[in-house]
């Protein structure tokens, strides 16, 4: 249950109430299935503009507070809101804040009717939140998406394609630095299961180094693409010395608001 009841609560009234275009996104949208292995302690909801935080905050306030919530503000300032939601007790904190609309897919809509950012964004933003913050939520989060979305390497070689400012091997450098975390680091965290901390490690010492090793066998003109293969209905990471036409993969890349993947239609289940 990666999602706790008052979260699920608080996203069923939401997905009624609200008009606005926010979608959810961070930790609890990355764990939101039910087999996965972290609970986060907040729920993010990112706006393409700057304008539209203040305005969901205040439809979301109204719609929680008539449920029975209490709401207390922690911060505003433009473009990012953050509360803390509760009822009976429980808790959870809420972030409204503003994110680039720059993506590789468009959100999704799950079955219980609010929207959410695709898999493959989460896992390229929990990339970029790694390489340029050492906590171990991320570390958790990052080998989750690495065995469960896309391996590290075609993640790096994506992840430019949303924040410029890095090389796939630069960013590869900046992730070289992370993972060096103790147990009691680790024992902080909600988890659903026992985390094998030194098996963690030698998992993510052979990514990055499989890593390294994919971004150096790819040609720049495709830097900062996702390889997606219509056959399986996915993003794969392509083979070394094959031309993609070969093993059936067609490059990807991000533009405003995300766009599926040609020639094929891809769509989620969350519910999975």
């Amino acid at each position: 249950m990666p999602l706790t009841g008052l979260q699920r609560e608080v996203l069923s009234i939401l997905a009624v109430a609200r008009t606005s275009e926010g979608y959810l996104a961070g930790g609890a949208a990355l764990h939101a299935p039910e087999q996965s292995v972290r609970i986060s302690r907040d729920l993010d909801f990112f706006h393409d503009a700057v304008e539209e935080v203040g305005a969901a905050f205040e439809e979301d306030r109204a719609a929680l507070i008539e449920a029975g919530y209490s709401l207390q503000v922690l911060v505003s300032q433009p473009g990012y809101i953050r509360a803390l939601v509760g009822r009976e007790g429980r808790h959870t904190q809420i972030d409204w804040a503003h994110d680039s609309a720059w993506r590789f897919m468009p959100t999704v809509r799950t079955p219980e009717g609010f929207m959410i950012l695709h898999d493959v964004d989460l896992a390229l933003n929990k990339t970029l939140a790694l390489a340029g913050r050492d906590e171990p939520r991320d570390f958790v989060d990052i080998l989750y998406a690495h065995e469960r979305i896309l391996v590290l390497g075609a993640l790096v070689w994506a992840a430019v394609g949303k924040d410029p400012g890095f090389t796939p091997l630069s960013l590869l450098a900046q992730l070289k630095r992370r993972g060096r975390h103790r147990p009691e680091d680790i024992e902080r965290l909600d988890l659903t299961e026992p985390f094998d901390l030194a098996g963690a490690k030698s998992i993510w010492l052979a990514a990055l180094s499989d890593a390294e090793d994919f971004v150096r066998s790819r040609p720049t003109a495709e830097v900062g693409c996702l390889y997606y293969s219509p056959g399986q209905d996915r993003f794969v990471a392509p083979l070394p010395d094959t031309p993609l036409k070969d093993q059936g993969l067609v490059t990807h890349f991000a533009q405003t608001g995300g766009v599926l993947p040609c020639p094929a239609r891809m769509e989620i289940d969350r519910s999975e």
